[in-house]
């Protein structure tokens, strides 16, 4: 099954006519028929939603030559990637990922934004994903029902940046060009899983999460998850130049937490940061062999720079430049990788080649 809706109007509501490329993008849902989860649970269908731009051009046998695949992060959805500081910046005429010449595909992956999810009903019944849970949606949906056979790129952030590693080392060249930014290609420990298991600890602990069944949301666990989150993604720097005194950090730390706080799902939370427990793309790093821009950012908590980690893992691909992004009151942490003016250029060089 494969449907196509209305196009996409909602958050773009005062959009000016420099987002007029993504007001002409629309929604659609594909479903997977007898899914089979990696732990051999299966789901009779399993649907994945996306956002599209542009149009697919197809060569003499009816294959889609102008793909590109863009994948969020933990909690994200394809729709994020209309915000101005992403969609401004790429989609437009003469950008690098222009949608008058690219068919630009936003899914929303297993367990996220309107695809299938354990709040849907299942709760904790639902099967237990992981990264190759989702990019083997990812494949179906493409290959299956859009129709699509290889990709120009793709781009993904943090959960989508390991992703994108996991696409070059198990399905070599289906993407011309990969894109990955803000993670690293090992598993998933040391702090990176110690703060994730913790916010799992946290909503699992809370007498009102009762095992997944609850009645009310357990608002104890959530603001522990919604306070890890806010630490995890911040840019110390730039919060200690924006909001220099207690009285201005306390405000921001207040305004950031409303924001942050109650908008997810408890088990759909559980899930979504539990689905790395498997990643770990190292041992097979020499199958990327296509154009890699692999970007980081040196203020980043959740991937620290002073690992040595890409040191070794980016010359182990032989067509990979590595980029770190220095520090500054500018930067955003975690979340450089979806301000689109720190990498721009580099990625118009990437798709050039």
């Amino acid at each position: 099954m494969h449907k196509f809706l209305a196009p996409l109007a909602l958050l773009l509501a005062s959009a000016n006519p420099a987002q007029a490329q993504a007001m002409d993008a629309v929604q659609g849902d594909v479903t997977l028929d007898n899914f089979t989860f990696a732990s051999g649970e299966k789901l009779p269908e399993l649907k994945i939603h996306f956002t599209a731009l542009g149009t697919p051009q197809r060569d003499a046998k009816g294959n889609i030559t102008n793909a590109v695949m863009i994948l969020h992060g933990t909690g994200g959805t394809g729709k994020q990637f209309l915000q101005p500081q992403f969609d401004d910046e790429l989609f437009g005429p003469g950008q690098p990922l222009d949608a008058q010449k690219y068919y630009i595909i936003l899914p929303d992956n297993i367990g996220h934004g309107e695809s299938s999810k354990p709040s849907d009903g299942l709760r904790m019944k639902f099967p237990k994903y992981d990264y190759d849970d989702m990019v083997g949606a990812q494949y179906r949906m493409l290959t299956e029902k859009l129709g699509v056979k290889k990709l120009k790129l793709i781009l993904g952030t943090s959960m989508g940046c390991m992703h994108a590693f996991m696409w070059g080392t198990a399905r070599p060249g289906f993407a011309e060009k990969l894109a990955p930014f803000a993670c690293l290609p090992v598993e998933i420990a040391g702090q990176n899983r110690m703060w994730r298991t913790l916010a799992i600890d946290a909503i699992k602990a809370d007498p009102a999460w009762k095992g997944g069944n609850y009645k009310e949301p357990p608002a104890a666990g959530l603001r522990t998850v919604a306070s890890l989150l806010m630490i995890a993604g911040a840019n110390p720097l730039a919060l200690q130049a924006q909001y220099p005194t207690r009285a201005a950090a306390e405000k921001y730390k207040d305004e950031a937490f409303t924001r942050a706080f109650g908008r997810a799902d408890a088990n759909d939370i559980i899930y979504q940061i539990d689905a790395s427990r498997t990643y770990n793309p190292w041992p097979n790093l020499e199958k990327i062999t296509v154009p890699v821009l692999w970007i980081n950012s040196a203020d980043d908590f959740i991937n620290p720079s002073g690992y040595g980690i890409t040191q070794k893992a980016a010359p182990r691909m032989p067509n990979a430049k590595f980029i770190l992004i220095p520090a500054s009151a500018e930067t955003k942490g975690h979340g450089t990788h979806t301000w689109a003016k720190f990498w721009k250029d580099d990625l118009a060089k990437l798709m050039a080649q």
